[in-house]
């Protein structure tokens, strides 16, 4: 495949979605999967409304969704966001190991065996990461892993700014 953009931060890929509400979150929940105790739920608009969150889209076999959970892992501390993940054509199995050796930041998981749903929030590959308001709107869109200067300089203002409206 042919890099279209030349020279560009593939990071900052254009998304016809920002501004535009998140597409309709209906996917089953990852089962077995375990939080603070308590089985996670499914990934669905019920989930995330009338909360900011970030929409992560994660699979185990990905190596940057590995380097960038860390990250995950302590956005999902701050009490001012809600952190959801799509578990993109991944084995259950599997997605349930790396979870379990690396810790689970999700409130809610949905399975997306055969990518549908990425194809609906317009993923070019993953990981692939969406902060969507209170409201089901899409604020902003990272592509590929998250690292300190992208959370710093991309999702923190943000995060900010969506707190300022509202």
């Amino acid at each position: 495949m042919k890099q279209l953009i030349v020279g560009g931060d593939t990071s900052v890929l254009p998304s016809a979605l920002i501004g535009k509400a998140a597409p309709v979150l209906k996917l089953t929940p990852l089962e077995g999967a375990i939080r603070a105790g308590q089985p996670v739920p499914a990934l669905t608009t019920e989930a995330v409304k009338g909360k900011l969150t970030l929409v992560n889209v994660w699979a185990s076999w990905c190596v940057p969704c590995r380097q960038e959970h860390p990250i995950i892992l302590g956005l999902s501390q701050d009490e001012r966001l809600n952190v959801v993940g799509i578990n993109y054509k991944d084995r259950n199995d599997a997605a349930l190991g790396f979870l379990g050796e690396l810790g689970n930041p999700f409130s809610a998981i949905g399975v997306d065996p055969k990518g549908a749903a990425a194809i609906d929030w317009g993923v070019y590959g993953i990981p692939e990461s969406f902060l969507v308001s209170a409201d089901g709107v899409i604020l902003y869109k990272h592509v590929g892993p998250f690292d300190d200067n992208s959370v710093k300089n991309g999702l923190l203002p943000a995060i900010e700014k969506a707190l300022a409206k509202s």
